[in-house]
């Protein structure tokens, strides 16, 4: 790589140390490094809008990030603004923590001199929720609990490194049921929900994604006229169907029609809906003919217990098993605000799954599986 920025931050002019910027954009993400797979490469996580950034170096579609001393992450261009009226501080610190609850959520505010870089992993047994801040020193000499907390059973942090800070969410129940991460002013919010009262389907806010639509396509079959954003949504809307025969009060449809919608713009919706469950419907593809089966996948290890009962259920279909696939790097899965799990329900390149697919007994038989794949996960949960 050139040490030198792109003109798009400044004039072509050698970099001394780095330059100030801003993320922008729709859904902005840090990635690791410069791999590359058909799904783009491995992400860090979402992170917010207005975050400093120290930009150490440009290829041709990504900026490299100095996030603190040992740690650097890049991301894309089009989601950096330049900040040419920022003043650079000597160091920066963390403050207060406090940590409440109101109706509906907890919360944890991290009061900060600014809005830094961020990074959030799930952690199992016991369920936690992990926070490293980036290049700030820690000045919180004090954390402040309320009795209003119903989720949050402890939090605590240290300086990991000289200029890291790890804040650890301790959860109350076994299984994550999401939170949200970003900044309000200076403040790093992490708004975490709560396990539901009741875990009775019928009370589950489920989100139903079909897959692809309008100028996305997706995959085609080999025999079947039409293309997978067809059969999604004739699997979504069975799906629908049955659950509200079964009596859940509150169903969320990303499309109910043929029409196209950006999946970055699909998160963004979903999270103002914010459901309890996000199910992601698709049809597989390979470029081998003989491959087929079902298979479910997630990217944070909170949410796979999810997946793995709708695996399970699936196979009851007497489909092949094409496996329960773990931090994948898909868009609707990227969200921590919610449990979700997209179902590749079979192969439309195979001959024999296509068969399936196209069958509408199949359609209901895979909605039965979906909805009784989820009322075993919440009997797990309990």
């Amino acid at each position: 790589m050139a040490w030198m920025i792109s003109c798009q931050l400044s004039a072509q002019t050698p970099v001394p140390h780095y330059i100030l910027a801003r993320s922008t954009g729709k859904l902005p993400s840090f990635y690791y490094g410069l791999g590359d797979d058909r799904l783009g490469g491995a992400k860090m996580g979402y992170i917010d809008s207005n975050i400093l950034l120290h930009i150490i170096d440009s290829t041709r579609d990504m900026y490299n990030v100095q996030l603190s001393k040992y740690h650097t992450a890049y991301i894309e261009k089009g989601n950096v603004k330049p900040d040419s009226a920022q003043k650079e501080k000597p160091f920066y610190l963390t403050n207060s923590i406090s940590v409440k609850g109101d109706s509906l959520f907890d919360y944890v505010g991290i009061n900060m001199d600014e809005r830094l870089p961020y990074k959030s992993v799930m952690e199992i047994n016991p369920s936690k929720i992990v926070i490293d801040i980036y290049g700030v020193q820690s000045n919180t000499n004090w954390i402040t609990q309320l009795r209003s907390l119903k989720e949050i059973k402890n939090i605590y942090y240290n300086q990991v490194e000289d200029d890291v800070v790890r804040v650890t969410i301790e959860l109350l129940h076994r299984q994550h049921w999401g939170y949200t991460i970003g900044y309000k002013g200076k403040i790093l919010v992490i708004r975490v929900k709560r396990q539901p009262e009741k875990l009775d389907i019928r009370n589950i806010v489920i989100a139903i994604d079909a897959g692809h639509g309008g100028a996305n396509s997706g995959t085609g079959g080999v025999h079947a006229k039409h293309e997978e954003k067809d059969y999604t949504l004739l699997f979504a809307k069975a799906f629908e169907k049955l659950l509200k025969k079964k009596g859940v009060k509150k169903i969320i449809m990303t499309r109910t029609i043929d029409t196209t919608f950006d999946n970055k713009d699909r998160v963004l919706f979903l999270q103002q809906q914010n459901p309890d469950i996000l199910i992601s419907l698709h049809l597989n593809s390979s470029a081998n003919a003989q491959v087929r089966g079902v298979s479910t996948y997630y990217k944070h290890i909170g949410f796979r217990s999810l997946t793995t009962s709708l695996l399970t259920r699936m196979l009851d279909l007497k489909l092949n098993e094409f496996g329960n696939v773990g931090n994948f790097n898909f868009t609707l899965n990227a969200p921590t605000d919610f449990p979700n799990s997209l179902v590749e329900i079979a192969f439309l390149s195979n001959e024999e799954d296509e068969k399936r697919i196209i069958n509408a007994e199949f359609q209901a038989a895979v909605a039965q599986k979906l909805y009784l794949g989820i009322v075993d996960w919440l009997k797990l949960v309990k």
